[in-house]
């Protein structure tokens, strides 16, 4: 595949740490970098584990070298930790009928990497039917973990609206992510059914763990990754790694055209194999189209910037760009769902004007009003 996306504002120590992670690299050369930076980006973009296996062999300085391995011990112990604690809960839900997908966490890492020790996960997600929420929920809290109640609703639209809820364990400072979909609302998924129809079978834990099938995982991690604007490298290395899997790319397009945007499956495609020489097969060729590309390069904005999509505030200039950007991911039948979607109350609407709930079917006429009011008085304080 032709290059034909411009990297020519990414850093240098970026730059560096695309080459030390392909597979293929021989290159032994030491260029002149700040070695801060590309301390700071390996722990931004959470590929360190990596980078502690590739620069063994060569002459960093040897504060670089210790810093990497501290974090790649840490992280071994979070990972062990980690799938202690998944094996755990799959057991305790598997035993209360409550069928369970993990969607990241060790399962991926074993299943794309081959070594818990190369990927990082803060947390387990992990997908179940809706009907069992209200029941995973006591089993949770039974096991010490509290919710995190961060989400507000009117008229019921969490269902669709939110993907997961977070728990948190405040002894074993650990935090589970409940699923009833993969993504957020609002768009069309593949069944919990179907999935589990699809699912695969981990080979690396004592009692049956499940995850998704090669398929459903590719535009899972494809759709994840591009709705945080590939922000963190981690997971476009996931991408590298699975495009060397064998996969159905037919299915894997059917899929796209289904439920997302086949030209969304090309951006991580071109990006992966440009950025780090990611296998690239002929059955991918469909994949890459002008729009794909176009879409390849609008990510390099992230790559060229340390974006941080997960703390608040996010600077207005990064939040602007990425509302524009996931915009331009839609496709047309999602971006005319998406646009429906505004018209439904949001959970601002009730706080701008508290109704009673029998009455809450009134903030649909009135929502463009309401809208305007704190538009007009949002500029009133500007």
């Amino acid at each position: 595949m032709d290059k034909s996306i411009n990297t020519a504002g990414i850093s240098s120590e970026l730059t560096y740490i695309f080459e030390l992670l392909k597979d293929n690299n021989t290159n032994t050369r030491m260029p002149e970098l700040d070695w801060e930076l590309f301390l700071n980006l390996s722990l931004h973009h959470r590929v360190f584990p990596l980078l502690h296996s590739k620069v063994k062999n060569l002459d960093v300085p040897v504060h670089v070298s210790k810093f990497l391995q501290v974090h790649y011990q840490q992280n071994i112990f979070r990972m062990m930790s980690l799938t202690g604690e998944m094996e755990k809960v799959s057991e305790i839900f598997s035993n209360s009928k409550i069928r369970t997908l993990f969607l990241k966490g060790p399962v991926l890492a074993h299943d794309l990497y081959g070594d818990l020790s190369l990927r990082t996960s803060s947390d387990l997600d992990f997908l179940i039917p809706i009907e069992h929420l209200e029941r995973a929920e006591e089993i949770l809290v039974e096991l010490g973990y509290e919710k995190d109640d961060y989400i507000e609703s009117v008229l019921n639209d969490w269902r669709w609206r939110h993907h997961h809820v977070t728990y948190y364990h405040p002894v074993k400072q650990m935090k589970l992510e409940i699923h009833w979909r993969l993504h957020p609302g609002p768009g069309k998924e593949p069944s919990f059914q179907e999935l589990w129809e699809r699912r695969n079978k981990s080979s690396n834990t004592k009692s049956p763990v499940y995850l998704l099938g090669k398929e459903d995982l590719f535009v899972f991690l494809v759709a994840h990754g591009a709705r945080h604007g590939w922000s963190r490298l981690r997971w476009l290395v996931d991408i590298q790694k699975i495009m060397k899997q064998e996969l159905d790319w037919a299915k894997v397009y059917q899929l796209f055209q289904k439920y997302h945007n086949p030209h969304v499956g090309g951006q991580a495609i071109i990006l992966a194999s440009e950025l780090l020489d990611a296998e690239f097969k002929e059955e991918m060729t469909p994949f890459v189209t002008n729009t794909a590309m176009k879409l390849a390069q609008e990510a390099i904005f992230y790559l060229e910037r340390m974006v941080n999509l997960h703390t608040d505030p996010v600077p207005e200039d990064i939040s602007s760009y990425h509302a524009s950007h996931l915009f331009s991911l839609m496709s047309t039948q999602q971006k005319a769902i998406h646009l429906l979607s505004l018209l439904h109350p949001f959970p601002e609407d009730a706080q701008t004007l508290p109704l009673p709930k029998p009455l809450h079917f009134l903030y649909f006429p009135l929502r463009p009003v309401l809208w305007a009011w704190r538009k007009t008085r949002k500029q009133a304080v500007l």
